[in-house]
Formats: C-alpha cells, structure tokens, sequence
C-alpha cells in the first residue's frame, strides 16, 4: 500500500468505527471498549506518521500524541472508578489526566503557529486579543454560572472553571493558526479540524452538565471525531510540507480582520443582551475585559504602524531600503553632510525576465542585493530605486573612496548568479555622484547621467561631471529635431558598395542614413543614432530606413536585370530586434517591394545580441523568412565565436581594425587570416570592411577575402554606377 493513502484508509476505517460505536447501546462494556481503543489507536497513529513520513521537526507531533494519551489515560481511569469501583466521582482523578492534555495540546499549537512564522510580539498580541473576547463571552455563559452554583464545592466550582477556561486558550491558539499570514497545508487543516473538534465537545459537555445535566452519547462523537482527526493529520502526507512563512504587511488580510473585530466587539454585545450586567461581579468582568482589550489593541496598532513605516520605506523584494528611505537619508543629515552616491544599473536583466519568467529574475535581484549589501561597509546605505537599479550611499566620504567602493561593487556583481538552475552573468554600469550641498533631487539626477553614460560607453563606472549635463542638453535637442526630421523627410539614403574579387564586380550594397539638416547641413550618424537608440525613435527610423532600401534594391533589380547587385544590407539595432513584431513587420516590407527575402541582409552588432533572449529569437524568424543575417564589426565584442553558435549567421563582416595595417606582418594579419579560415570552415561569407587602398585589397585577397568593402571602391552615394570596380593585381 502507498503510504501515500494511509491518511485515506485511517479515516475511512476510523469513520466506521465511530459508525460501530454510535449502533452499540450506550453505557455498555463493548461501547465503552470501542471508544478507549479509538482514542488509544488515534495516540498510536500520531507516533506512526511521525515514523512514516520522519518529519524534520517531530517534536510538534510527540507533544500531540502525549495530549492524545494522556487523554485516552484519563477515559481509562474513569471507566474504572465506572466498571470496577461502579461510582461516578466528581472531580476525581481522571479529572487531572484530562486537564493535564490541554497544555500539551497547546504547546503542540504553539509549536506549529512558530513554524508557520507566527513567533513574536505580535503573534502574542493577537492570541491575547482573540482570548480576551472570547474569554468574555466564556465568563458569561459559562465560567460565571459554574461558579455561582452555591451547591457545589470550592473544589468542584475550580474544576468546572478549568476546563472552559482551558477551552478559550485552546480556541486562541486556533484563532491564531487559521488567521496567520502564512500559508496551510492538509495535516494543518486537519489539525485545526481536530481541535476545533475538542473545543466544541468540550464546551458541549461543559455546558450540557451546567444547563441539563443529562447524558448526550452526541458528545462522545465528537471526542472520537478529535481523535481521528489528529491521527489523519500525522499520517497525511503534507506533515512535512514546509509551511508558508508570513510575511510583512500580511496583517491586514480580511480573515485576520473579521476575527479581530469580533473579538474587540463582545464586551459591548454583551452589554446589550438583557440579562447581562445586573450582576456586579459581570460588570466588573466586563469593564476590566474592555479596558484590557482597549490596551492590547492600542498596542497592537501601534505595532502595525511601526510595520507600515517600515514597509513604506523599504523595498518588499530585496528588503533593502527604497527610493524614498534614500532621499529622506540626505534630506534629513547635517549641513557638513558629504554624501557620496553609486547608482547602480543592471545590463541585460530584462532579458532575464523574458527568458526565464519574473520569478528568476525575483530571484537573481534577491541574489544581488545580498551580495551589495555584503559588500559595502558599515553604515553605507544599500537601496533599491527601481525594478533593475540600486544605490549605495556613503554617508561622509571622499570621492576616491566612492570610485573604490565601485569597482568593488561591480566585481561583486560580475561573478555568476543561479536562478532557476542556471549561472548567469548579469553585467552592471554604475554612475558615481556626490558632493556638499546636494540635495537629494539634484545627487540622485547626476548620478542618473553618469549611470546612462557608462551604459553608453560600455564601461562599468562614470563619474558625473558637468560635461555629462550639456552632453544630455544636446541629446535632448537633438532628440526634439529628431521628430521633425522623421516627420518633414529630412532624411535621405546612401548606399556603399561590396564588391567581389577578383571580378570587381559590385555583388552588395550597404544601405546607409544621413540627416541634411536644414540649418546645420548633413548630420553625421555617430550624433544622431544613439540619440535615437536612447529616445527610441531608432525604432520608427530604422523602419523608413528597411522599406527604402528595400524598394530601391527592387527597382534597381527592375530597371538593371542581373546587373543590379545581389542583396542590400540593412543595419538593425538591438531595440528593433527586442522590439515584439519585427520579423512580421521585415515580411509585409519584402511583401509590399516585392523583394525576395533571400536579397535583404539584417546587419547587426555583436553587442546588440550578446545577451540573447528576444534580439536572437528575431533573427532566427527572420532567417527562417530567407533573409541573411551579417555580424557587424566582427572579432571586437565580447565572445564573438560564441556568438556563431547562438546566432543563424550567414556573413561576417571583419572589422577595419584588422585591416588597417594588414599590408604588414604583424597581429592583425594573423587574425584577419585566421576570421577567414573560420569563415570558409563554416560556410559563411566574409566582408572585410574599410578597405581604403589597393594594397590592402590585395593583401587581403592573398589571405582568401573574396568581398571587400571600403572607400577603395567608393564611398556612399544616393547613386550608384555598377560597372566594374578596381580588380586586384
């Protein structure tokens, strides 16, 4: 049998027990057998899912069974003052077995409240308020009439009180269990299930005794129900399930919210009902439980504001401090202040996100602000300020010491993150600011710049300087002009041809933007492109770019014939790769030129898909389309081999660098050789680009170049004449 369905086969066997007992006369030796042997069987069923399952911390359930058979011990010695000794005795010694199972019940709850993250203050707080309310309503309809009973012994009355008494700290602690913020499991349920069970028989016998004093055989279901249900919660698989742990601001959750205001609300309920209050011992119950529970709940909002505070002013994820702790720290110091800042920004997280889901990258931002807050010194501040940036403020330094703590931080971050069973490698730009008399608004801004600034310069650490704020001046206007330029056709296309050796023939051309500004004349691309990457309007750019290439490589392929050149390279950035649609958007431009897909060229950069994730899914749309792909600026990026295993590439375009000096011995001959080796070895076509004399076009024709690009051969025109190019010798 699967020890998985033992819970399964405990109470449908209990069930038709409990069934059996309920048939047999009540008072008889085979009823009074039946049910000690349930209670019995149920202490031993605990102690058998312990030995089962073998749960990490065992200690809750040894402290349940011991409940259970100190229980069971105390039916077995009132059966015998019954069966043997035929009396009845109350109190008697059964009484004190019976009484003795509540504390280890309770412990045996408190234990699995402090597990399930209910330790503390405010857990204290919140059984005590719960106990107190019910504690009220207990007085009332049970606790004082027992007591009042003038017919009984002083012995008797406390006895008669105990057990209810016993009842409001029991029901406490489940009102604390089910109301907690953490999460519940099958066994918890079941144990609450049980619980609830033994409140509510003996609360049942307790008041049938002070009310009717009569024999209800329904009450001995229910024990029996208890004693099956703490058996089935042990033996349940989910025993040693990990409970959910609460956390911060789960407080207010609505179940939470009923339970307390019912409780704070008995003491005036009962005020209303007619028959409470004409006793001064009630009202002076009444009136000490209300002050009691006006002092619990004062505190126990107090420690509610005192957790709001906190949360408001740290972040939910990383627990770090937030953007609003951080500004109030430089708001708040003294006017010697010299606060030093690094903000922090996460290169390629988002792809993360996109790979492997929000939760990996929640786990990969926990993970790094772990280590941040490692690795800074006693009293820097360590904040988040957004979803992939954080900052640390150094309270009085110097901005040597700011560059040092930097370049820590970014060889802390630089080492391989685990998320989701994968090492990841999350690169960081980190923008340094600070400086006497800086408030808040105007520290975090410069240290936002110099952030962007690293970013843009693919270094790690950038140092706010004022240069930094024209620089955002003039990206500002340029981005403003940008608009107008798109809006008013002030853009214009060139093309630069790619010739093959040795026939000279032009077989490709490169398409390539200018901006002929109205009052500044034609704007070269090294200003206005990471503007627009940075603003984004690269994005509606490079689409006017796309569909006016394409249109004029088919209407040179109309009016030319086969000498029109072959395919039209189009350089795409990292945004429009990124951007969701792009391969669509590439095939209703093919669709609406009536080029074929296998004459466009998609040219990117090394760095626009090193990180991977949405950039390489497009270009593997796009090949699957039949266009070629091309890798820009070849052998200068980060790991450009590995690149060719993860991008479809079709062509690889070999940088100047290794160009330049390829007519003397010397590395870059060795490596331009070894990139066409690679090539040919692959099957793929290599460009080598910026070839500017005849020289080098015949060095790198020896080496086994066979398409060259470069002002040797032209440089780019609107117009372009396709007859045969400079050969080599």
């Amino acid at each position: 049998m699967s020890r998985n369905r033992f819970w399964r086969w405990w109470l449908g066997g209990g069930l038709v027990a409990i069934l059996a007992y309920v048939m047999v006369p009540s008072g008889s030796l085979a009823a009074t057998l039946g049910y000690n042997a349930i209670g019995l069987i149920s202490s031993l069923a605990i102690l058998a899912g312990v030995r089962l399952h073998r749960p990490a911390r065992p200690a809750m359930w040894y402290w349940f069974a011991a409940g259970q058979l100190v229980s069971v011990l105390g039916d077995l010695v009132y059966e015998f003052y019954d069966l043997v000794l035929h009396q009845e005795p109350y109190p008697s010694v059964a009484d004190v077995f019976y009484l003795s199972s509540y504390p280890l019940m309770v412990v045996g709850l408190m234990l699995l409240v402090r597990r399930r993250g209910g330790r503390g203050a405010t857990g204290l707080l919140e059984a005590a308020i719960i106990a107190t309310g019910l504690g009220l309503a207990f007085w009332v309809f049970v606790l004082h009439p027992v007591a009042a009973e003038s017919v009984t012994s002083t012995l008797e009355r406390w006895i008669g009180t105990t057990y209810p008494s016993a009842d409001v700290l029991l029901l406490a602690m489940l009102a604390r269990l089910f109301t907690g913020a953490g999460g519940s499991t099958v066994s918890t349920r079941l144990i609450g299930a049980a619980a609830l069970l033994v409140l509510a028989a003996d609360t049942a016998f307790s008041l049938v005794s002070l009310y009717a004093n009569a024999d209800v055989p329904a009450i001995n279901v229910g024990f029996l129900l208890s004693y099956l249900g703490w058996g089935a919660a042990a033996l349940h698989p989910s025993m040693t399930a990990p409970e959910s742990r609460a956390k911060a601001g789960d407080g207010a959750r609505p179940a939470r919210l009923v339970v307390f205001g019912i409780a704070t609300m008995v003491a005036p309920a009962l005020l209303l009902l007619p028959w409470v209050g004409g006793d001064a011992i009630d009202r002076h119950t009444l009136a000490v439980g209300s002050v009691l529970m006006f002092l619990l709940v004062t505190v126990r909002i107090s420690f509610f504001m005192r957790t709001m505070r906190r949360l408001a002013m740290s972040d939910d994820l990383t627990g770090l401090a937030n953007r609003r702790r951080l500004e109030l720290a430089v708001t708040g110091a003294p006017a010697t202040f010299c606060p030093q800042i690094a903000l922090l920004g996460l290169n390629g997280f988002k792809s993360v996100n996109d790979e492997l889901g929000r939760p990996a990258g929640d786990q990969v931002l926990a993970a790094l602000a772990a280590r941040l807050a490692a690795t800074v010194p006693s009293g820097a501040l360590v904040a988040r300020t957004g979803g992939d940036e954080f900052a640390v403020l150094l309270s009085d330094a110097g901005a040597d010491e700011a560059r040092e703590l930097a370049h820590a931080l970014a060889d802390a971050l630089r080492q391989p993150i685990t998320a989701d069973g994968r090492d990841l490698l999350i690169g960081v730009s980190i923008g340094l600011a600070g400086g006497a008399g800086l408030g808040p608004v105007e520290l975090l801004r410069q240290a936002e710049a110099a952030m962007h600034a690293a970013k843009l310069a693919d270094g790690s650490v950038c140092r706010w300087t004022p240069a930094l704020d024209e620089r955002s001046t003039a990206y500002a206007r340029i981005g403003a002009e940008l608009r107008t330029a798109l809006d008013t056709g002030q853009f214009r296309m060139v093309y630069q041809p790619i010739v093959e050796l040795p026939s000279g023939r032009t077989r490709a051309v490169e398409a390539l933007v200018r901006w002929e500004h109205p009052a500044r004349g034609v704007v070269s691309p090294a200003e206005f492109i990471p503007v627009a990457e940075q603003n984004g309007l690269i994005v509606e750019l490079g689409a006017w770019i796309l569909e006016t290439a394409c249109a004029r490589l088919a209407a040179w392929r109309r009016e030319l014939g086969d000498a029109a050149p072959a395919r039209v390279s189009v350089n795409v950035s990292a945004k429009q790769l990124a951007r969701p649609g792009f391969a669509a958007l590439v095939a209703r431009v093919l669709a609406d030129t009536g080029l074929p897909a296998s004459c466009l060229v998609v040219e990117v950069t090394e760095t626009a898909v090193f990180e991977g994730g949405p950039a390489v899914t497009t270009l593997h749309e796009l090949r699957a389309l039949g266009a070629w792909i091309a890798l820009d600026d070849f052998g200068t990026g980060h790991s450009s081999l590995g690149l060719l295993q993860t991008v479809p590439v079709n062509t690889i375009k070999v940088d100047k660098s290794f160009v330049d000096n390829i007519t003397s011995a010397g590395r870059q001959t060795v490596i331009a050789e070894a990139l066409i080796r690679l090539a040919d070895g692959l099957g793929l076509a290599a460009v080598a680009e910026g070839v500017e004399t005849a020289e080098q076009a015949d060095a790198l024709y020896r080496l086994g170049y066979r398409y060259l690009q470069g002002y040797h051969y032209g440089r780019p025109a609107a117009e372009l004449d396709f007859g045969r190019m400079p050969a080599v010798a």
